[in-house]
């Protein structure tokens, strides 16, 4: 959509600086085909069940021992477990565009990685940026909520260690909590240990989690068979608070489904990144979504949704049908979880800091990969430092919708980067610098040598489309119509989702702003369909993975959603994000721009890219 081509010395500095946004890194810059020999390479140890363990972990934390009372009281009614399954299928539309981007680029980085292969080095920083403040706070916060869970185990919230147990500082409103500082160093220092022996440990806390959630559903089933499902006989009917209520409580549940994404951060460390990352994202939130499913239909069926405890519906509803001990083992479940979800707060921030390092946009103090364990020891010490004095000193439970800002934003941006790879991959690429003393004879020569090849293929084009009886429509024009609907289809959801949620507008410019909104969406979404993908998209980064279905509309519909909920999460959490993004943007200025390794890059032709890495292979033989 914008050329990214860095042709240097000529353009004002305006100009100059607008091309720094927009540059974007070679397809595999980072993972190790091309420069090797700039950073070290992390280790490839996992494997399908590594990953399902990464991947339940890091999404079935306590919320939803605490979650199914407080939706079911105030949205859903007995309608529980639809809404878990409107807002897993959510998730899986944003799953669906994780799954093939990270299996075309298994490198570390997520979201930030694919951003900067197809958006651009400005986006792709945003992206990054606040990726690392969400995976922070989140470690943080759940932290934070370890130690109330744990003291309950050992009868309540005095009979913790005086060590361990939380204090408020004399003439301060700050109440520290040391077991979170410690569990923090404990989960960061088994992070060091390999990457292979961290996941085994989480898989042992989440296989413990899942048994307990199976302990709910088998018992809870047994005792809704002899009760006769009382929750469900209600004359208010499934939906008390209609389908709006359901729809409300999708939205609410939707975060319980957030830390897939934690499995494409690993992605260079899988073995066979094709076959296992599309596997390991989609069945882990096919798990994840199927146990909150059964256990929603159970409690609703213990206990009718009005009389469920808010804090404690699972435990409490136990106990009125005389299992008290029950208690015991569900809070036990609740810390296997929390574990289990710090440990996948802070696995995937020294992963991201390490790409940006490589990038030149982080210190390279990031990138330092240990020889013997292989893992980013320097960027997890510093991650598990950070976390551990917030959960120490803050109660970080106001910033937990800070969380939920780096998510959506990067759910957003990975689908825009699908429609982006299907219909107008980047044909011009930065040439490594290891193959740039061998280009100058094919860069000069490539303005001269493309149009012909361009004619060529444009010809064929004409002439099947005639023989077709279609409409003629050639590359450059195709690709250039698509950049344009990929942008109107981005501005339509915006517009939509933003009048959609501001109900103190004015009717008329409610209603007005809907309008264009959802005629831009139709527009784009109309022409995506209509015009014929790329063709590079077949050799754009690593072929044979999984490919994302129903695309424009598969991608458009998870844009909208993830827009829709951004928009919703309150002027006050995008002013707490907006003061980080800002320093973000300063940081970017003064360092990233300076130093990133695109800044003396040589843009040429994909075409041109192998044609000069064949020359510079014959001369090193």
């Amino acid at each position: 959509m914008v050329n990214t081509q860095n042709e240097g010395g000529s353009g004002n500095h305006s100009w100059g600086c607008l091309r720094n946004l927009v540059r974007r890194k070679q397809v595999d810059s980072s993972n190790g085909k091309t420069e090797t020999h700039h950073h070290q390479q992390l280790a490839k140890a996992l494997t399908f069940p590594h990953l399902i363990a990464v991947g339940v972990g890091s999404t079935i934390g306590a919320g939803v021992y605490i979650l199914v009372g407080t939706v079911a009281r105030e949205h859903s009614g007995p309608a529980l477990a639809f809404s878990f399954l409107i807002a897993g299928i959510s998730a899986a539309l944003s799953a669906f565009c994780y799954a093939e981007l990270s299996s075309r680029f298994p490198s570390a980085g997520s979201a930030y990685h694919y951003s900067y292969i197809c958006i651009g080095e400005g986006v792709a920083w945003l992206i990054g940026w606040a990726l690392i403040l969400e995976y922070t706070i989140g470690g943080a916060t759940v932290a934070r909520g370890i130690s109330p869970n744990l003291a309950m185990i050992f009868g309540g919230e005095d009979c913790l260690p005086t060590i361990l147990a939380r204090h408020q500082i004399p003439g301060l409103d700050i109440v520290v909590d040391p077991c979170a500082a410690v569990l923090v160093f404990i989960v960061t220092g088994l992070l060091c240990l390999g990457v292979k022996e961290s996941t085994f440990a989480q898989g042992i806390v989440t296989t413990a989690n899942v048994f307990v959630m199976l302990f709910v559903i088998v018992v809870g089933s047994y005792l809704c068979f002899k009760t006769g499902w009382v929750g469900y006989e209600l004359p208010t009917g499934y939906f008390p608070y209609g389908v709006d209520g359901m729809l409300t409580g999708s939205a609410t549940v939707f975060f319980a489904y957030i830390g897939f994404d934690s499995v494409a951060s690993m992605a260079e460390e899988v073995k066979n990144p094709q076959r296992d990352l599309p596997l390991g994202i989609g069945l882990s939130l096919l798990l994840c979504c199927l146990l909150y499913m059964m256990v929603s239909v159970v409690i609703v069926g213990l206990v009718p949704y009005y009389a469920m405890d808010p804090d404690t519906p699972i435990s409490s509803a136990f106990a009125s049908h005389g299992i008290q001990w029950a208690a015991y083992l569900i809070t036990l479940g609740a810390v296997m979880a929390l574990c289990s979800a710090l440990m996948g707060s802070i696995l995937p921030q020294p992963r991201i800091l390490m790409a940006m390092a490589r990038d030149g946009l982080l210190p390279s103090f990031f990138s330092n990969v240990n020889q013997r364990t292989q893992v980013p020891v320097n960027g997890t010490i510093t991650t598990g430092f950070c976390a551990s004095i917030l959960a120490f000193f803050m109660d970080v439970s106001q910033l937990a919708g800070m969380v939920s800002v780096g998510t959506l934003v990067a759910f957003t941006m990975v689908a825009i980067s699908v429609l982006i790879v299907r219909y107008v991959p980047p044909d011009e690429v930065p040439l490594p610098s290891s193959l740039q003393e061998n280009s100058s004879s094919h860069v000069g020569t490539s303005s001269s040598s493309k149009q012909p090849l361009l004619c060529k293929a444009d010809a064929s084009i004409v002439d099947k489309e005639k023989a077709q009886g279609g409409w003629v429509l050639n590359k450059e024009n195709r690709r250039k119509l698509a950049g344009w609907s990929i942008m109107f289809t981005c501005i339509g959801n915006f517009l939509l989702s933003y009048a959609a949620s501001s109900f103190l507008l004015p009717g008329l410019l409610r209603y007005s702003l809907c309008g264009v909104g959802g005629l831009l969406l139709l527009v784009g979404l109309i022409v995506l369909s209509c015009i014929d993908q790329d063709d590079a998209r077949h050799s754009f980064g690593h072929s044979g993975g999984f490919i994302c279905p129903f695309v424009p509309l598969l991608p458009i519909v998870c844009i909208l959603i993830n827009v829709y909920l951004l928009v919703n999460l309150g002027a006050a959490t995008w002013a707490r994000v907006s003061v980080w993004l800002v320093i973000g943007v300063l940081v970017y200025i003064f360092y990233g721009r300076r130093n990133s390794s695109l800044v003396n890059a040589v843009y040429v032709s994909s075409a041109h890219v192998q044609e000069i890495r064949r020359t510079s292979g014959h001369s090193l033989a």
